[in-house]
Order: structure tokens, then sequence, then C-alpha cells
């Protein structure tokens, strides 16, 4: 509609040591006009540095807090700027920009103040099969404890409502954040839609963070959340 004021759309991208790869991550995304937060969660490289040559508003943790930290982080920046929607992105390269805007279109055409990414909709490129059994069974734990009937739980590209953004307070700052924030969704009442994503795994990415011990450390922090309560 003319006259409309245009969707402010803020993505966050976490990033630790990422220095290698971070500059077409973010190229990627502001070729498709989006801001750009990197949160540089206390790297020991050039990751802020090369972030910011490429376009991206840098905020740096002084140490590392690990990736729920750094999330929430830059979506409460993102909040402050006045997003309308907010997107998280992982930086490694195992993200796909164009599935931002189905994303994006989902929020409003389903009424929902999350809309999920789900490689398991979609397509999952190069997965071992040993990262696809333990992601099923944080699949099932995450229906078990939330009752969210989710495809895919600990996938780090979703889009969100500030409403919604406004609602996510991030206590675990390890890879159960992405656990928590469904069940602050549930908790919350606030509606939520799955949309079919792509997530590439690359030699990098599975070097870089996508190992079997640290899918069983998803696990262990998941059952640490459970007990804490």
């Amino acid at each position: 509609m003319r006259g409309e004021r245009e969707a402010s759309i803020w993505v966050v991208v976490p990033a630790y040591n990422e220095a290698s790869v971070i500059a077409p991550v973010i190229t990627q995304l502001i070729k498709l006009n989006y801001a750009v937060i990197i949160v540089d969660d206390g790297s020991t490289d050039r990751t802020g540095q090369v972030a910011a040559l490429a376009g991206a508003r840098v905020v740096t943790h002084p140490f590392n807090l690990g990736q729920g930290a750094a999330l929430q982080t830059g979506i409460k920046l993102a909040l402050q700027q006045g997003a309308d929607y907010i997107i998280t992105f992982d930086g490694d390269g195992q993200h796909q920009a164009a599935d931002i805007a189905r994303l994006v279109e989902a929020l409003p055409l389903h009424d929902a103040d999350f809309a999920l990414g789900s490689r398991f909709l979609g397509a999952s490129v190069g997965i071992p099969s040993s990262r696809r059994m333990l992601l099923k069974a944080a699949v099932w734990f995450t229906r078990m404890t939330t009752g969210l009937k989710v495809t895919d739980t600990h996938n780090g590209l979703r889009a969100m409502t500030r409403r919604g953004a406004g609602q996510i307070a991030l206590r675990q700052n390890r890879m159960a954040h992405a656990s928590e924030i469904l069940e602050q969704i549930g908790r919350c009442g606030l509606r939520y839609v799955e949309v079919p994503v792509t997530v590439e795994y690359s030699a990098y990415s599975m070097a870089k963070g996508q190992r079997l011990a640290d899918s069983l450390l998803i696990l262990f922090d998941l059952s640490a959340q459970r007990l804490h309560r």
C-alpha cells in the first residue's frame, strides 16, 4: 500500500572466531537489504574487525559467554533500534539468506510471533547420520517437556516479531538456549509456525560446531536445565 512504512528487519548473528567465513555471510544479508548485527562473542581472531569492514554493526563481548548470551545481546540491541522483525542467523555459513523472506512472510500469514526454521521440513545437506539421530532425540525431548509439536529444535534460523522478541529472556548461555526459547514460547502462549529451510553442512561447520560431542552437550544442557528447576 502506498505510503505504508516498510518493515524494519534486523538480522542477529552470534559469532565466535568466524573471521574466515563471516564476510560472505554478511554480504549475502546486506545484498538483500537487511540490517545486520554481529555479536562478537569474545573472539580471539579478527571476527569483529572483518564484520565491521563487511558492513555489519558489531557488538563485542569482552570474553566468550556462549551463543545464548550472544543472541540475547543482539536481540536487545535490535529492539532498541526499533526492529519490527528480528532474525537469528548462524555465522558459519550453513544458513541461506534467501530463506529469511519466507520466515518473515509466515509471521503475519499465520498470525504468529515466531517462525521457526526446520531443516527436517526443508533440506539438510551433508548432515551426518549421528548428528541427525541426536537432533531427533532433542526434538523428542523438547516435545515431551514443552508440549510444542516441533520438528527441529536446534536450528538457529528463526524469525520473530517485536512482540515475540520482547517475551524472550535467555538464561541458558550455551546451546540449550534453543530449547529454552521454545519453552518460553509455550509458557507465554505465543503463536508459532514452522517453515522449511535449508541447512548446508560443510567441513568448516562440522569442525567448528557440529561435532558429535557438541550434540551430546546439547542434551546434557537440556537435562541440567530441567533438573535446575
